[in-house]
């Protein structure tokens, strides 16, 4: 059974997976907060949570809020910063046999192309990923990501940076994501990730007054899939460079549909927060798949649902 993708196939030295299952930024830290809970080295890749030039406290609290089918967050980019990255987390990953991207966010155009330049030809770091879309910072990533003009120029500056692997992760917080997507595929992204969360807000009726300290939050978990689907679908039929669908996703079914709908591979967010281990059955459901299908390449499920 061959599960090995391709999310680079654009670029020099490409970036090969073994399998289609990655975590999505955000929700599995830096990939160590998860060890306990199953081997994290059979995943396809992680994507550690964003990280800016310099360390962050996030947002004021309450910063996470339950909603029908999902989850509003506004953590604000809680992070390190690059250097306390490169430092004490890059080395560790430098000897693990799953690769990690790093998800880089700025509020200006010169933050994401200092941030790649520290970051080219950093040991354990195999690829990064561009935030445009995250919707929880009053400054920089989705209002990059609101149209393809500045989304192109993000796109164009990282790939000057950096001779590392580029995605770049779209906001659906748009009115076309296709023309975006394009956009950023001919600047020269080595593959697109879609979705980031969709911009949401919930009120306490008692106290009268959002829930959130941020006022609005990102929207994930199943409740955003169908939309998600949709898109990478719009998507997928429109570049010629590889899509990575998140949103959702939270069993082999779901990851199934996206790569069906034109995803290489898919990452899971706001599952690993209910299940620590959902990224693993997600793998195994996958296989159990093929294997009860007679499918023996998963390159065969990329886009079925588009023939």
């Amino acid at each position: 059974m061959e599960l090995s993708v391709q999310l680079a196939p654009k670029h020099p030295r490409g970036l090969l997976l073994a399998n289609p299952v990655i975590t999505a930024s955000g929700t599995f830290g830096y990939g160590t907060e998860y060890e306990h809970a199953f081997d994290i080295q059979k995943l396809g890749a992680i994507v550690c949570k964003g990280t800016t030039l310099e360390p962050r406290e996030g947002n004021p609290q309450p910063r996470l809020a339950e909603t029908p089918c999902g989850v509003l967050n506004a953590i604000g980019l809680q992070n390190i910063g690059v250097r306390a990255l490169i430092k004490e987390k890059a080395p560790m990953w430098a000897t693990w046999r799953v690769p990690v991207i790093v998800n880089i966010a700025g509020e200006k155009l010169e933050d994401y192309a200092e941030l790649a330049r520290q970051l080219n030809g950093v040991p354990g770091v195999s690829g990064i990923e561009v935030n445009i879309s995250c919707p929880n910072v009053r400054e920089g990533c989705a209002e990059f990501g609101a149209d393809p003009e500045s989304a192109a120029k993000v796109t164009r500056a990282v790939k000057k940076s950096t001779s590392l692997p580029l995605w770049v992760k779209l906001t659906p917080n748009v009115t076309d994501i296709v023309s975006i997507a394009v956009a950023v595929a001919e600047a020269g992204a080595d593959a697109l990730v879609l979705i980031n969360t969709l911009k949401g807000m919930a009120i306490d009726m008692h106290a009268r007054r959002p829930v959130l300290g941020n006022i609005t939050g990102g929207l994930s978990g199943p409740a955003i899939k169908p939309v998600a689907l949709r898109m990478v679908y719009e998507v997928a039929g429109a570049v010629d460079v590889p899509v990575i669908g998140c949103g959702g996703i939270s069993n082999a079914t779901d990851a199934l549909e996206f790569i069906m709908a034109g995803a290489s591979a898919v990452q899971v967010g706001t599952a690993n927060l209910t299940s620590p281990s959902a990224p693993l059955e997600i793998l195994e459901g996958i296989k159990g798949f093929m294997q009860r299908e007679g499918v023996n390449k998963i390159s065969d499920l990329i886009s079925a649902a588009r023939r």
